[in-house]
């Protein structure tokens, strides 16, 4: 049995819940044992480091740490953490050697709040790369119950995922595939657009509005063009800007637009055979009946 120290991130329970319950019903379908660490800290989402990078190093080191007490892997659902504590993991790592002074100002912080020093034993882990670099696509093929054959998925990896960090073990980080790969394992096809690498546009939502919606509409436009019946997220910040922004997108692009997007749980829990409604595709902004209805759901 595979197991993680679960860190859900504050988007998963919060805006964003039907991830933090397609998240639990996955695992659970695969028998991944999640211990959730509750006493963790949001991770900034990379907005610490504007004020000080020793509170970004700090605050995602004590995360780390917990996960280190219990002799695990960190898991994460949400592509900016997984950039914002593996980017502070690798620059911790390499500052035991280059910086152990850095490292240990860092512990002694931690020691002030009761917490275990950071020892850099750990990995930081995104749901997609336990899925596809420890569960792996053929022993996932083989729960398969519902071949998800018809349904054209656009992978919308962002940016976090895949360059925050300066190695990624399991993928290309400039032509990725592995979400690409999973959706062919689940019976369904994928869908190469344009921008499926790039930015969501969220960092700019709270002072460039305008601009941040017009990359959203611009992601999801092409994917729509491309002939997608949905678009599938590793990220529940993408969520948010493609998903629950989509009716002031449109309003920007001056299209309609509807294209459902799923949180890759959401979408690998349903060839499992989950129960929709245990997975929360009613909490989205634009509907997801035409994907069900494709699935004869």
């Amino acid at each position: 049995m595979l197991k993680y120290a679960y860190f859900p991130g504050c988007v998963a329970q919060g805006a964003c819940r039907e991830l933090y319950e397609s998240t639990a019903a996955l695992t659970q379908a695969l028998d991944i044992e999640l211990i959730e660490l509750k006493r963790a800290a949001c991770c900034g989402s990379g907005t610490f480091k504007e004020e000080s990078a020793l509170l970004e190093d700090t605050v995602n080191a004590r995360n780390i740490a917990l996960a280190e007490e219990l002799n695990l892997p960190l898991l994460t659902h949400c592509s900016t953490c997984q950039g914002v504590i593996g980017r502070v993991d690798e620059r911790l790592k390499t500052a035991q050697s280059d910086r152990p002074e850095y490292v240990e100002q860092i512990n002694t912080l931690l020691s002030q709040d009761h917490c275990s020093p950071y020892r850099g034993a750990t990995e930081v882990k995104h749901l997609l790369w336990a899925i596809v670099g420890d569960y792996g696509l053929e022993a996932l093929q083989q729960r398969v119950t519902r071949q998800l054959r018809g349904l054209k998925c656009a992978a919308f990896y962002g940016c976090y995922i895949l360059r925050a960090q300066s190695h990624l073990p399991y993928d290309d980080p400039h032509n990725p595939q592995s979400m690409e790969n999973v959706f062919r394992t689940l019976g369904a096809t994928p869908i190469e657009y344009g921008g499926r690498t790039q930015c969501c546009g969220w960092p700019l939502s709270s002072y460039a509005t305008e601009q941040s919606f017009q990359m959203a509409g611009t992601h999801l436009q092409a994917a729509l063009d491309a002939g997608a019946d949905c678009m599938v997220t590793p990220c529940p910040l993408c969520h948010l800007n493609l998903d629950s922004r989509q009716p002031d997108v449109e309003t920007v692009m001056g299209r309609k637009l509807g294209l459902p997007v799923l949180h890759l749980p959401q979408l690998i829990a349903l060839a499992l055979g989950i129960d929709p409604k245990m997975l929360g595709l009613d909490r989205h902004m634009v509907s997801t009946r035409p994907v069900l209805a494709k699935l004869g759901l």
